[in-house]
């Protein structure tokens, strides 16, 4: 019971530091985000290499599956993520980026800056529940095929996160009768309307 005591304080320590004590919760998000009703909503994660020396950030969106690989050559920090995320996204027009899902790793500290920057909103998964982001994880494993795992991922030049999310991007997927991520995205870029 004494290393009880001793335990209470220190979470509740950890809760007021935590740089997402501000941040909504998966809980906030409203329900067209749950049922894919309205494209923009995104799920990300980091893939993380041998000892976490080099990662690579994934972005899929709900509704079409499209998928966004983060180039992370040097690190994988904060500023990083954020500055990586803000190139990426911000060449999506503004209905196409409604919403990222992640989860608390440190990796998003600097989520208030993405959100204003890409004029987005940012929710938080509970901790330790990637069945949250499930789409991501999904996306993920797929991606382990050619980003296997205990392999050093900083060895993957931009140029070849581009090649890999294509090819991703243009593999039929049954959830959206058998067309592929790439044209599900197009088909909302060509028709704003229908986002």
């Amino acid at each position: 019971s004494l290393k009880r005591r001793q335990r209470k304080p220190r979470g509740h320590t950890t809760r007021t530091t935590s740089p997402y004590a501000e941040a909504f919760k998966i809980s906030d998000r409203p329900a067209e985000v749950a049922d894919r009703a309205v494209p923009g909503h995104w799920e990300g994660d980091l893939i993380v290499g041998p000892a976490s020396r080099s990662a690579i950030g994934t972005l899929v969106e709900r509704t079409t599956r499209f998928t966004i690989l983060l180039h992370l050559p040097e690190r994988h920090d904060a500023d990083s993520v954020a500055e990586a995320m803000i190139r990426e996204m911000s060449q999506l027009p503004d209905h196409l980026r409604r919403s990222i899902t992640w989860d608390r790793g440190t990796e998003l500290a600097e989520w208030e800056r993405i959100q204003l920057e890409l004029a987005t909103t940012l929710y938080f998964c509970d901790p330790r529940s990637p069945w949250q982001r499930g789409t991501n994880e999904n996306t993920n494993r797929l991606l382990r095929f050619w980003l296997e795992k205990g392999t050093d991922l900083s060895v993957h030049t931009a140029e070849d996160l581009t090649r890999i999310a294509a090819t991703l991007n243009r593999r039929p997927r049954p959830t959206l009768d058998l067309r592929t991520p790439a044209q599900a995205l197009a088909e909302l870029l060509a028709n704003p309307a229908a986002a």
